[in-house]
């Protein structure tokens, strides 16, 4: 296992994007912004009848093989829709 540590000289293991949960994530783009990867992509979900408020597009992994473990889209979720797992 290769290990890997940060400037500070502290082990550190990324983990990567797996999961965008569509029922929490609210459309706004920002994760697939912070992303210079491009691991994200929007998709269509379908209308809910009972919400009219739910977003009908969504953020959801793309291309996972791109991520690099940053955590970024992570860290400006305010859903925290994403699941990470380790290498």
């Amino acid at each position: 296992m290769t290990h890997y540590y940060d400037r500070a000289g502290s082990s550190w293991e990324p983990t990567y994007l797996h999961a965008i949960d569509a029922d929490a994530c609210i459309g706004c783009g920002r994760c697939y912004k912070v992303c210079g990867k491009g691991v994200l992509g929007l998709v269509q979900r379908p209308a809910d009848d009972e919400d009219e408020d739910s977003p009908t597009t969504v953020m959801a992994v793309a291309n996972a093989g791109a991520c690099i473990g940053c955590g970024a889209c992570g860290r400006v979720c305010a859903k925290r829709a994403q699941t990470y797992v380790a290498a």
